[in-house]
């Protein structure tokens, strides 16, 4: 079965957010957007705009691509 791509995004997101030490509470601050916003995107309860993937990827030091892999 094919994942969706908002699936994939938001386990990629938790993952490199771990791995890179963040809470989701800091990742939040440091990307400028709310504190609640990086939980729900990897709760799949809110798709992120191209702006707040932008925001995030900075903060984690990665090329946007990475949010997009699958297995």
């Amino acid at each position: 079965m094919r994942q969706r791509l908002r699936n994939t995004v938001a386990t990629n997101l938790k993952r490199i957010r771990k791995v890179r030490g963040f809470t989701q509470e800091e990742l939040a601050h440091r990307a400028g957007i709310n504190r609640n916003y990086p939980g729900m995107i990897e709760r799949l309860e809110h798709s992120p705009t191209i702006d707040v993937i932008e925001r995030l990827c900075r903060v984690l030091k990665i090329d946007p691509i990475e949010l997009f892999k699958r297995d």
